[in-house]
């Protein structure tokens, strides 16, 4: 059977002609946001087919399983943690993570540490480096702050609640990480004794954070 080399051509010609139209749709839809879920870009009327077209234009970079990044976006230090961020759009970031974002301790973590709720399903992120841990009632909301990572919106315990939480999670992290992190925090003025001591009552760690605090103003 004869090929039709010219439909061929104007099919690539329509699919390359297309690709810039989809990339100006999903950049200005996206804003300063990097990365985007599958989902995501579903809602904005970008389609499997279409957004594939986009990965193989070079507008769009496929980053791990259902997680897509503009590539004319220049990538910041939080570039994992963005990536991480947008594939759990209800997660917290906490721990080591919260610590190397406020500049608290010498902690240089290899994982992005996100919190989401005790009942929630464990995300499955692949190949995203993610260390996940649980928080329950008032710690869900407690000193957790909006903030914004490579344009991906979420949020992230303050220096006053993530100092708290080191030493709740002091098993995971190490003792010696939060009495750093504590601290630090006072001495930078990130957080109060006040700040801390507040939060520690709130997420029922007043037995954990109490002493050393009463130990750092003797």
């Amino acid at each position: 059977m004869a090929v039709d080399n010219s439909r061929q051509t104007s099919a690539v010609a329509d699919v390359s002609n297309r690709a810039p139209r989809l990339a100006a749709t999903a950049r200005q839809s996206l804003g300063n946001r990097a990365f985007f879920r599958q989902r995501d870009a579903a809602e904005l009327g970008i389609h499997s087919r279409q957004l594939r077209r986009l990965v193989d234009a070079g507008s769009v970079e496929k980053v791990a399983r259902g997680l897509y990044r503009l590539t004319d976006i220049e990538p910041t230090e939080h570039y994992t943690l963005g990536a991480v961020c947008a594939r759990v759009p209800g997660g917290i970031v906490c721990l080591l993570s919260a610590l190397s974002v406020h500049g608290l301790g010498t902690q240089l973590p290899w994982q992005e540490w996100i919190a989401i709720p005790h009942k929630a399903r464990a995300p499955q992120l692949g190949e995203l480096p993610v260390k996940i841990v649980r928080f329950s009632g008032a710690s869900l909301h407690y000193g957790v702050v909006g903030a914004t990572f490579e344009g991906v919106p979420t949020r992230i315990t303050s220096p006053a609640r993530t100092v708290v939480d080191c030493f709740r999670f002091r098993r995971l992290v190490g003792k010696d990480v939060a009495l750093e992190a504590l601290r630090d925090a006072l001495r930078d003025h990130q957080a109060t004794a006040d700040e801390v001591w507040r939060a520690a009552e709130v997420c029922r760690a007043k037995s954990l954070v109490g002493p050393v605090l009463e130990a750092l103003s003797a």
